[in-house]
């Protein structure tokens, strides 16, 4: 009885220290990629992470249509998108709205994506789940995942809101990176814009 009661007592423990841990456990590099499915595109279409299984490195944006800092950045993530993500490129780009202000409905979503021509797919999860679980704070925030959809950079796209004074191109240089299988470093770059406007009570 002894010996059952105390087997009990250290499962317990071990269960307590799985829950504790997962509670607090923050992503990080290395980690794998969230999984995402059915988000509306401004395509029409629905999106999942599996739609870019023939990527070898996938980039992932999150971003928005109401700050002034991911507007001012939508060129060049054209311009990313276009170098990198073509067609028949080894990159997949994907953008993702997580915001629930009017600015930021699917509805203005397309407008936006027709007026400034974006190349890549622009998706909406009025949900908030892909954005809470990449621990994104503002828009926009640049995540890299290489072919085993593991981290591999999290952060700004480069280290200027003004595109004429970029000294480092931080998104360029660790998707260079990653199609080598190498590893940049740093790894992680403090990302700068608009706070996500997370909606209390979602998870």
């Amino acid at each position: 009885m002894f010996r059952y009661a105390a087997s009990l007592l250290v499962a317990g423990i071990a269960l307590v220290g799985l829950v504790q841990a997962g509670g607090a456990s923050k992503l990080k590099i290395g980690d794998a990629a969230p999984e995402f499915a059915a988000l509306p595109g401004v395509d029409d279409k629905d999106h999942s992470l599996a739609d870019y299984k023939d990527r070898d490195i996938l980039v992932v944006a999150i971003t928005c249509n109401h700050c002034p800092v991911a507007v001012a950045y939508e060129d060049r993530m054209i311009a990313f998108a276009k170098k990198y993500a073509g067609k028949d490129s080894k990159v997949g780009f994907v953008a993702i709205n997580v915001n629930n202000l009017d600015a930021d409905k699917i509805d203005k979503m397309k407008i936006r994506a027709s007026e400034k021509g974006f190349t890549y797919p622009y998706l909406y999860d009025a949900s908030q789940k892909i954005g809470r679980a990449l621990n994104a704070k503002v828009t926009p925030e640049f995540y890299v995942f290489n072919k085993e959809r593991k981290l591999v950079y999290w952060g700004s796209m480069d280290d200027n809101q003004n595109a004429s004074k970029v000294k480092n191109r931080y998104l360029e240089s660790a998707v260079d990176a990653a199609l080598k299988g190498e590893t940049l470093s740093p790894a992680t770059t403090k990302a700068f814009g608009c706070s996500v406007k997370y909606e209390k009570g979602s998870k």
